[in-house]
């Protein structure tokens, strides 16, 4: 009896996680295999740099180059001296890395049903086969979309507390508000984030500020279709306090924008304050997100979108611009 319980209690869970109802994708193939290079990476033999190398492009062919140009830094005249040093200098990353990873199913099993509707929203697109683990400078990517499969940067996943994000240099590099995201559970949101970043290459340069927030919602709007499980707070980047406060104020928000007339300005220095990352938002206080512009716009392509009679259609949303989407939603929360 407690073990039906239980059944029930969690289907309950997952059907209220969903916000709309979620395409069938059960018969959609996408099949992706895994690849960890930072374990060959770091079993090379520094003694035989050139003969490991060659091994290595023959496993990993032409992953391996985007690796040493292009997420380590190297080139061709530097590369048998940068890597052992690299492999000297990240040996203790790699050891937490292999403790913390020994396997990635649950994240792999996640990507996989994104790109299941990836595909039954966009058919024609070529999905990526391969997730492929890397460990590259602090400094680097935490996510890629390259040639041979998504590429995900374990270094940027060990969980917010890990000592190296809290180092004089890491703490340079990521302030908490954005280190506090450096845990496992961003992995599959961010690797669908770069899909989504290859279907439509995100266009804001020189558009207004309402039109910049849309072209954001839509993304957000998307990306909701593509990870309808993952919680709000991982596709938004804000914490659960900041995103509840979103929508309680939403009406004040707006009405921000409206009476300190934001809406069309092209200001690129104005428009950064509500189009960027940041701790929070100084002009709507101290407990908003940054980046408040996303939510914005997220809730003006809601708007319109409940106003289509083919509101499963993504690729029309992506393809409609900002400035029609905005004049007929009529927004007024």
């Amino acid at each position: 009896m407690n073990r039906w319980y239980v059944v029930l209690l969690m289907m309950i869970c997952f059907s209220c996680g969903s916000k709309h109802n979620v395409p069938d994708v059960s018969a959609i193939k996408a099949p992706i295999s895994l690849q960890r290079f930072e374990q060959s990476f770091f079993a090379m033999d520094t003694v035989q740099i050139e003969e490991s190398l060659q091994e290595l492009t023959a496993e990993y062919r032409g992953f391996t180059q985007d690796f040493l140009f292009n997420i380590l830094g190297s080139s061709p005249e530097t590369i048998t001296q940068d890597i052992p040093v690299f492999i000297r200098t990240y040996q203790s990353i790699a050891r937490d890395v292999a403790k913390q990873f020994p396997d990635l199913n649950k994240e792999i099993n996640e990507v996989q049903q994104g790109l299941q509707l990836v595909k039954y929203y966009f058919p024609d697109y070529r999905l990526p086969e391969k997730i492929i683990t890397f460990i590259g400078p602090l400094n680097s990517y935490g996510s890629i979309i390259a040639p041979d499969g998504l590429g995900v940067g374990l270094q940027l996943y060990l969980g917010s507390n890990h000592p190296l994000y809290l180092s004089e240099e890491g703490q340079q590099l990521y302030p908490r508000y954005i280190s506090r995201r450096f845990d496992r559970i961003y992995i599959p949101v961010n690797a669908v984030k770069n899909v989504m970043d290859d279907l439509y290459a995100p266009v804001y340069a020189g558009k207004p500020l309402i039109e910049q927030m849309v072209e954001a919602g839509k993304r957000m709007y998307l990306l909701d279709r593509l990870m309808p499980y993952a919680p709000d707070t991982l596709k938004t980047g804000y914490t659960q306090q900041q995103l509840d406060g979103c929508y309680e104020n939403e009406k004040n928000i707006w009405s921000f924008f409206i009476q300190n007339n934001l809406l069309y300005i092209i200001d690129p220095e104005i428009i950064r304050d509500y189009m960027t990352d940041a701790p929070n938002t100084p002009t709507l206080g101290q407990a908003s997100p940054g980046f408040i512009g996303q939510f914005v716009g997220w809730q003006i392509v809601k708007k319109w979108m409940s106003q289509q009679k083919d509101s499963e259609n993504m690729k029309m949303l992506m393809e409609t611009p900002a400035k029609k989407i905005f004049e007929e939603a009529k927004y007024k929360p």
